[in-house]
């Protein structure tokens, strides 16, 4: 964490003074340590403590606001929930249109019934097939 002076540390001046005035808080000790330990604390970590510090006459306004101002000049970062998952294969109602068109006329056509059978089992069909069925909506017309 980079710091323009070392002898000016907002975070840990407050950090001790609710430490005096809270000395039981967990969620104070658990802080300064971790302040002590990586040198930094995360936005809502700041916040937290910025909240506690409200409560405690004893620390001053200005180291206050200087807390306030370091949240502020923090990015805030939002969790977006994740996508819906997407089905594997999705049919080409195109595809299943011709083919429909195809067995209206010749509802015995061993090929295309082959095919209707992995269209409807949600199976991929190839792009030759693909185009054996287009090949055989064109002859019909």
């Amino acid at each position: 964490m980079y710091r323009k002076k070392i002898d000016v540390d907002v975070v840990m001046d407050i950090l001790k003074a609710l430490l005096e005035a809270q000395p039981h808080s967990t969620f104070v000790a658990s802080l300064y340590q971790q302040y002590q330990e990586r040198g930094g604390l995360s936005k809502k970590q700041l916040e937290g403590l910025y909240n506690k510090s409200l409560k405690v006459p004893s620390i001053p306004a200005n180291k206050l606001a200087t807390l306030e101002a370091m949240i502020l000049k923090r990015p805030t970062r939002y969790k977006s929930a994740p996508p819906p998952p997407k089905p594997l294969y999705e049919k080409d109602e195109k595809i299943g249109q011709m083919m429909d068109s195809i067995l209206a006329k010749y509802p015995q056509h061993k090929r295309v019934l082959f095919l209707k059978s992995k269209y409807d089992n949600n199976e991929t069909l190839s792009s030759a097939e693909v185009l054996e069925i287009e090949r055989f909506t064109k002859v019909l017309k």
